[in-house]
């Protein structure tokens, strides 16, 4: 059972967000809503409160919660990726944000051809975050160039703690954003948004701060 979702709530939420990105100096910075663990109302309050890009951290919920909506937002994919679900996202994923491994790739450009992805890199060390290892990540892009895929940027989650714990991390991922001359950087959340803009990133992935806490995961049946 999901958490209901109130329209008029997620409007004053994403109000108040984008005044907070504008007092860091980012107007404009895309927003991407994090959606996990709510139902598909969540998706049809943020599209109407003028979110246009949805995140999504799981296959199953993510497929079943797509097929409910009829306006239909872009959407990315940011939960740790496995090769067998990929088949069936590749129909509904726009963007694939939590890109890895280069067998994961591989599976992407197999299943759409072309498609948008993002490498995520590990800039927390943290043993409950996925991303490639920072010295791996020009590799990694350079390979899924070859694929065919399109390579828009880097994605990267800070640890947990202060938000200014973030900022060695963040500035690292953008860095090697630039490095690779990629168009995207996408790096903070709720709690370090303000660090995430100082250090230069083009999206944010808000979930909390616009839906509330989330409901726990339900398992498979």
């Amino acid at each position: 059972m999901t958490t209901p979702i109130a329209p008029d709530l997620v409007a004053e939420r994403a109000a108040a967000l984008r005044d907070r990105l504008s007092d860091a100096g980012a107007p404009d910075l895309r927003i991407v809503a994090v959606t996990k663990t709510f139902g598909a109302d969540a998706i049809r309050s943020a599209v109407a409160a003028g979110l246009l890009d949805i995140g999504e951290n799981y296959a199953q919920e993510c497929v079943a919660k797509i097929a409910e909506v009829s306006e239909l937002p872009t959407l990315h994919f940011i939960g740790h990726l496995q090769r067998n679900k990929i088949r069936k996202l590749a129909p509904v994923v726009d963007v694939w944000q939590s890109v890895d491994r280069f067998e994961v790739g591989a599976e992407i450009a197999k299943r759409s051809p072309g498609a948008s992805v993002m490498v995520q890199v590990d800039i927390s060390g943290e043993e409950t975050k996925s991303g490639c290892d920072p010295d791996e990540a020009d590799h990694l892009v350079e390979r899924l160039d070859d694929l065919g895929l399109d390579v828009i940027g880097l994605m990267g989650i800070g640890p947990i703690g202060s938000p200014e714990l973030s900022r060695p991390g963040f500035r690292l991922l953008r860095s090697l954003v630039d490095r690779n001359e990629l168009k995207e950087c996408s790096m903070g959340m709720s709690a370090d948004l303000e660090v995430a803009v100082d250090e230069g990133s083009t999206m944010v992935r808000i979930g909390r701060d616009l839906f509330g806490e989330r409901s726990p995961k339900q398992p498979t049946p």
